[in-house]
């Protein structure tokens, strides 16, 4: 599948002081909400990690993972990189620049997946070719660590989550040449890809969430929402 390349190399130094700017540190609470569900995952795929804080947290929390970072922005790639230099953890993560709409996963590697704000980068088919490529790479019980923006089902919030979707669809095509404009069913398609949810938390009254996906045959309890300092 062709796809115009998306660009977040200018934005990757501005990144965390805008989202800080726009939506104070919630969008780092969605992130780090679940990160507990990883502690028992052996072999963890990231996609679109961004600027390496989730990978920071997450290397700490899972200290005997190994993780492997897919992000096709070599800027932040940096960052990522940059961000767990001297924690001894830098042999058990590998980095990969790449696109997901054309790549694939060798079967049954990973028992975990976690995509933090990065489906909401493409359309819905687009979401649903990335959901079957990751599908066959995860193993067992796998989980889907997810956390995207999200429309509140009616009122008031709904109506003020269009408004922001609209202007940050807007910026991110003005700043990345992303030509998405607007928000794919990405927790609709996975489920009806197989996946079942047993976890949600929102913030910024219904436009984000966090959840954590699994596999139809997982019989996992329903996970908790650690209230995590946030990574500085």
């Amino acid at each position: 599948m062709k796809s115009r390349r998306i660009d977040f190399d200018g934005l990757a130094a501005f990144y965390r002081p805008l989202e800080l700017l726009a939506f104070g540190r919630d969008l780092e609470r969605a992130r780090f909400c679940f990160i507990n569900e990883l502690r028992d995952c052996r072999r963890i795929l990231v996609l679109g990690e961004g600027d390496g804080r989730f990978l920071a947290r997450l290397v700490r929390t899972v200290p005997g993972a190994w993780i492997h970072c897919v992000d096709s922005s070599p800027a932040m790639q940096e960052l990522a990189i940059s961000r767990i230099s001297g924690t001894g953890a830098e042999g058990r993560v590998t980095f990969e620049q790449a696109d997901m709409l054309s790549g694939s996963l060798d079967p049954g590697t990973y028992d975990a997946v976690v995509t933090l704000f990065f489906l909401d980068c493409f359309t819905p088919e687009q979401v649903a070719a990335v959901v079957a490529r990751v599908r066959q790479g995860l193993r067992g019980c796998a989980r889907w660590l997810f956390a995207d923006f999200a429309l509140p089902r009616r009122g008031i919030l709904r109506l003020r989550a269009r408004i922001w979707l609209k202007v940050l669809y807007l910026f991110f095509g003005w700043s990345t040449s992303m030509a998405v404009r607007s928000l794919p069913p990405s927790e609709d398609i996975l489920m009806k890809s197989g996946f079942r949810r047993v976890a949600t938390r929102d913030f910024q009254w219904g436009l984000v969430r966090s959840a954590v996906f699994v596999l139809p045959d997982c019989g996992i309890a329903p996970p908790h929402c650690e209230p995590l300092p946030v990574e500085r």
